[in-house]
C-alpha cells in the first residue's frame, strides 16, 4: 500500500506547496490537496491576471481547437502548476501526475481526515496577493460566485 499525504492549501503559496508536493509524487506517494481555491498567488494581482490570461489565449495557429489548454478552475490551475514542475513527458512524470488529487473545498470522503500544512509555504501577508478563487473568476470561472471563497 502506498502512503498518502493530505494537505490543506488554505493560505499557502501555490508555488511553494507545489514544489513541496513534487518530490513526494516522484517518490511514489499519493497526494491529496483540499481547499485549492484558498491557495495564494503572491505578487501584483493585475500582473498575475495578465500572465494567466496570456496563458489561456495561447492557441495553435493552424487549428485553435488543438490547444494548448489552460484551466480556469482553481483546482485545475493548482494541478497544472504541479504538472509544470514534474517531468510530465516521461513515463515516471505521467505516473506521478496520476497520483495527485486536488479538490476545491473538502469532499465528504476526506472530512474526518487530519490534514498537514507546510510551514515554509505559509504566506506572511506583507505584500500583495490574490487567491486562486479570485484568479479563477478573472479567467472566467463562474461557479462559486455566491459562496464566500
Amino acid at each position: 500500500m502506498q502512503d498518502t499525504y493530505y494537505f490543506d492549501a488554505t493560505d499557502l503559496v501555490m508555488g511553494r506547496i507545489s514544489s513541496h508536493v513534487v518530490p513526494l509524487l516522484l517518490g511514489g506517494k499519493n497526494v491529496v490537496i483540499v481547499n485549492a481555491e484558498k491557495a495564494i498567488v503572491s505578487g501584483n494581482p493585475s500582473a498575475t491576471t495578465k500572465k494567466y490570461l496570456q496563458l489561456r489565449a495561447r492557441k495553435v495557429l493552424t487549428n485553435p481547437r488543438r490547444g494548448p489548454f489552460f484551466p480556469r478552475f482553481p483546482d485545475g490551475i493548482l494541478r497544472r502548476t504541479v504538472r509544470g514542475m514534474l517531468p510530465y513527458k516521461t513515463t515516471s512524470g505521467r505516473e506521478a501526475y496520476k497520483r495527485l488529487k486536488v479538490f476545491m473545498g473538502v469532499p465528504e470522503m476526506y472530512e474526518n481526515t487530519e490534514f498537514e500544512t507546510v510551514e515554509k509555504a505559509r504566506y506572511s501577508f506583507k505584500n500583495r496577493y490574490m487567491t486562486l478563487a479570485e484568479l479563477g473568476r478573472t479567467l472566467g470561472w463562474r461557479h462559486g460566485l455566491d459562496q464566500n471563497y
